[in-house]
């Protein structure tokens, strides 16, 4: 069924039945009248393939039907083996991460999204912490600030039954740039190192611009996100 579908994308001698065609060989075109190209075909025991029937004039190849196909056919599977399968990896936090757990796993989120892959990060609410769903909320958009070079935000944090997932998709290579976002907090960190304590990592959201300006997210979790009292 594939080969009958494939071998009818293509008419071949003939089939052909427009004044004139363009023969392209080695790099070189020859525009022709049509019978003069079946001529040439048939003294070289070929056939007369158009392969480009919207061009002025159509565009053929005089080559065997059957070695064209297999040709087209290995082009089709090499290019479908060079596409990357895409993952969708995971990453688990709960509404009280600490920080060296948070970081360890920003690194393995940043490894994912550099291979191509999507990440789907969630947190799992136990019990009755899912009270204090902002923190999660508050947690995840840190997640997605952190990642703002690596990624682009598919969804924003919502909660689903007793998790509460954030999907990421990596950026293509080549448009990674250095957001107002970063700039404040490499700013704040180099203030801190003079030094200054108690400088909040989840205090990264500048006033205007930056990854979440226009996101709608909870006034809690915004507010939080900023260090606001």
């Amino acid at each position: 069924m594939k080969n009958d579908k494939m071998k009818n994308q293509y008419r071949v001698n003939e089939q052909i039945r427009v004044r004139e065609v363009r023969i392209v060989s080695d790099g070189e075109s020859t525009v022709m009248p049509t019978r003069y190209a079946l001529d040439m075909a048939r003294e070289q025991g070929v056939d007369l393939v158009e392969i480009s029937p919207n061009a002025q004039p159509p565009v053929c190849r005089l080559i065997d039907y059957s070695k064209f196909l297999y040709q087209q056919k290995k082009h089709a599977k090499e290019m479908k083996a060079k596409q990357a399968k895409v993952e969708v990896k995971e990453i688990r936090f709960g509404p009280q991460t600490d920080e060296h757990d948070y970081n360890f796993k920003l690194k393995h989120a940043q490894e994912f999204l550099n291979e191509g892959n999507k990440v789907r990060a969630y947190v799992f609410f136990r019990g009755r912490s899912i009270l204090f769903k902002e923190q999660g909320e508050v947690l995840l958009l840190r997640f997605a600030n952190d990642l703002e070079e690596y990624a682009k935000v598919e969804q924003l944090p919502k909660l689903d039954g007793k998790k509460m997932f954030l999907y990421l998709a990596p950026k293509k290579a080549g448009v990674v740039k250095k957001s107002q976002q970063k700039v404040d907090r490499e700013k704040r960190e180099a203030e801190a190192r003079a030094p200054k304590e108690n400088v909040e990592a989840a205090d990264a959201v500048p006033a205007n611009g930056g990854l979440l300006a226009n996101a709608k997210v909870s006034p809690e979790a915004l507010k939080a996100l900023k260090g606001e009292e």
